[in-house]
């Protein structure tokens, strides 16, 4: 019989194999048409939104998530910041190829002493520092022998990766704040002329939100919520910030 054994016998429909392929529309691509080719780029942008932990509670007792997509809640948290019930504290966005490293970040560079005087000379110090309060002349015990540089200020970092559908999005960011809050004083002499000699190190609060997500192009996800820092620079437990991510897809075209 052959191939015409697979025929279809007269009266009788085509197998459904054969019937979905007929019926299946062709999809028309247009070959010149400009965007079909066109080089993508991939702009991700981080969202840092400060509220109260209890307003952060409710939103997300409310939320019924089935998906990664977080576009109603990001709509809901948008209604806070408009009646100044949240407040946005800093937005990153960095453009960039597929599959390449992408650095935003303003900073301000804080230098401080990580090191005083070695402890070898320490004995000559305390005999100058006895010579010194017995006579008028102020001295200075500490002296810094080392430096350190710390970044103030925000910094993005990500790697985004476009699928083959030209609309997923495999992302690794970390986004960082860092703020100087203060200085402890380790250490305090007070010489004979009323001078106040301190040793103090800097403190400072950091907030990192790193991941790896996958998403969508224009698609909102929420990658994390921690704490700020309250008016004094220590942990704030009574607000949290609410950190969205989202990804847009553009192509380039002349």
């Amino acid at each position: 019989m052959g191939w015409l054994a697979f025929l279809p016998a007269q009266g009788q429909g085509a197998p459904p194999a054969f019937e979905k392929a007929e019926s299946a529309p062709e999809e028309a691509h247009d070959p010149f048409d400009p965007m079909v080719h066109a080089p993508r780029l991939i702009r991700v942008q981080v969202e840092h939104i400060e509220l109260s932990h209890k307003e952060l509670t409710r939103l997300m007792m409310e939320e019924k998530a089935e998906t990664a997509d977080a576009k109603a809640l990001r709509m809901k948290v948008q209604e806070l910041v408009e009646k100044d019930e949240a407040k946005v504290i800093d937005t990153q966005i960095v453009l960039g190829r597929s599959g390449q490293k992408q650095t935003t970040e303003s900073r301000q560079e804080f230098i401080y002493p990580t090191e005083y005087t070695p402890e070898a000379i320490e004995k000559k110090i305390e005999e100058s520092i006895k010579q010194a309060m017995a006579s008028s002349f102020p001295f200075n015990p500490a002296t810094p022998t080392a430096f350190e540089t710390r970044n103030l200020g925000c910094n993005l970092e990500s790697e985004p990766t476009l699928g083959t559908d030209d609309r997923t999005i495999d992302l690794r960011i970390e986004s960082e704040l860092k703020w100087h809050t203060g200085n402890t004083v380790w250490s305090e002499i007070k010489d004979s002329a009323g001078s106040i000699h301190r040793i103090a190190m800097p403190d400072f609060y950091v907030m990192t939100t790193k991941t790896s997500i996958t998403s969508l192009s224009g698609q909102y996800a929420l990658v994390g919520a921690p704490s700020p820092k309250n008016a004094e620079g220590k942990l704030d437990t009574e607000r949290k910030v609410m950190v969205f991510v989202k990804c847009d897809v553009l192509s380039v075209v002349p």
